[in-house]
């Protein structure tokens, strides 16, 4: 709407008399030249193409493989590594470690444990089967020692009109020593106090002051990043090498972060191949035509392989910014190949011979499709190349997209005509064959019904 209210038609040869734009017609006048015989070069190259089929047909399997070997070869992640300005450094060392120690240890620091390291602790061990003969009741054992050595609630009292809460808790005297507990006395069934050295004895060992659990199993949570150079999805393959070597019956699973990849990982095959079906059902429903599509189709892989080539060469993983390069990058293939799909068959629809008419969208819009794909890579080239925080997730989206542009810029404008050539051959003569039996089929019981 803005070109047709700013720019008005003009004659056959006229030009601009602006000083500025005099200054730049010789520009102009290069650049055109220059296009016109790239154009040239393309359009005789595209003939190249598709009068030698199976060759080029190889060369796009060849495509398709090496875009497959590349994506595997990716290494996984979930997150880009973002600078955002601070470190953060956890270290735990046994008790009575020196600061020597400590650095040593900072210095190198695979993983760690969240966890803390065994304490002395003194374990009481129960005679149950005497506990009983005297009377003395689990409930009674377990709540003598909570309250002697833990403290116990156990009523409130109004003072002063507050009401104010009672716990009782042995003395701090005679609660500081093992030998204290010699000293306690548990009531039994019938209401006598019973010596609880009677039934009860101790002992020093080693445990842990806190408890993993994790589903309910006993627990170590394992804390941890990747090395320099390495992937979230790499170091987690690491991790799980190494609990397969562990004893049978010691199990692991994911959480936080780590969950959250291998659930991405699992949903990405999914996202694509619902991308690619609604890509499907659009240009179906649009063009009302089998070949547009799966022409179009076809070409998906040639921008695809661009942004794992390049997203490679800068060592990037393939993470949750990567997927979602790689679906602009379908939509950016999918659009080259409309603009020569689209004007190709309505050359044919008008009557045109298929190749003349493919040779001719090929050299239409390949103005459109450059000015387009320039567009958009001057558009996300900032997002590949910028720097500071934030820049991990930008530099993944553009490295990604970037490469898919240049990718499908050269490739797919040379195999979408082919593959619209093949697929109008293989599909496009069956429907016009079906088409045209309908309409004989209606023409003839129209002239019965008369």
């Amino acid at each position: 709407m803005l070109c047709a209210s700013l720019l008005k038609p003009v004659q056959a040869g006229h030009e601009p008399a602006d000083g500025a734009v005099f200054f730049l017609r010789p520009f102009f006048r290069w650049f055109d030249r220059f296009f016109f015989r790239a154009r040239d070069l393309y359009v005789k190259l595209v003939g190249r193409v598709l009068a030698q089929k199976l060759r080029y047909l190889f060369l796009f399997l060849l495509i398709v493989a090496a875009m497959g070997y590349l994506f595997q070869r990716m290494p996984t992640a979930y997150l880009p590594d973002e600078d955002q300005g601070i470190l953060l450094v956890q270290a735990m060392l046994p008790s009575g470690s020196t600061l020597e120690q400590t650095e040593k240890v900072m210095n190198r620091v695979r993983v760690r444990p969240n966890g803390m390291e065994d304490v002395p602790e003194y374990r009481i061990d129960v005679d149950w089967d005497r506990a009983g003969a005297l009377g003395v009741p689990i409930n009674s054992i377990h709540n003598t020692i909570a309250a002697a050595f833990g403290s116990a609630y156990v009523n409130d009292f109004i003072q002063a009109g507050r009401v104010k809460r009672v716990f009782v808790q042995a003395d701090a005297p005679y609660r500081m020593l093992p030998k204290d507990l010699k000293k306690l006395y548990v009531r039994n069934s019938v209401g006598k106090m019973v010596p609880f050295s009677s039934f009860a004895s101790g002992r020093w060992t080693l445990g842990s002051p806190k408890l993993e659990r994790y589903n309910a199993f006993p627990s170590i949570n394992i804390w941890g990043e990747p090395a320099p150079g390495r992937s979230s999805g790499e170091a987690m393959d690491a991790m799980e090498e190494i609990v397969s070597k562990l004893p049978q019956g010691i199990g692991f699973d994911w959480t936080g972060l780590s969950y959250q990849q291998r659930m991405a990982s699992s949903q990405a095959p999914l996202l694509y191949a619902f991308s690619i079906f609604v890509i499907f059902l659009c240009l179906a429903a649009l063009y009302e035509s089998w070949p547009i599509p799966i022409a179009i189709l076809l070409t998906l892989p040639l921008g695809v392989i661009g942004g794992i080539i390049t997203s490679s060469m800068r060592g990037f993983p393939n993470d949750v910014y990567f997927q979602i390069g790689l679906l602009t990058i379908l939509g950016l293939t999918t659009k080259n190949a409309i603009l020569i799909v689209q004007f190709a068959k309505a050359r044919v629809d008008e009557g045109v011979g298929l190749t003349e008419a493919t040779l001719e969208a090929a050299k239409l819009r390949l103005r459109p499709i450059v000015m387009t794909s320039l567009a958009f890579g001057f558009g996300v080239l900032p997002l590949a190349i910028s720097v500071g925080a934030g820049a991990g997730a930008q530099n993944a989206i553009g490295t990604g997209v970037l490469g898919g542009m240049v990718t499908s810029t050269f490739l797919v404008t040379l195999f979408a005509p082919l593959f619209y050539v093949m697929i109008y051959k293989a599909l496009g003569k069956h429907r016009k064959r079906v088409t045209m039996k309908h309409v004989d089929e209606s023409v003839s019981g129209g002239e019965s019904d008369e």
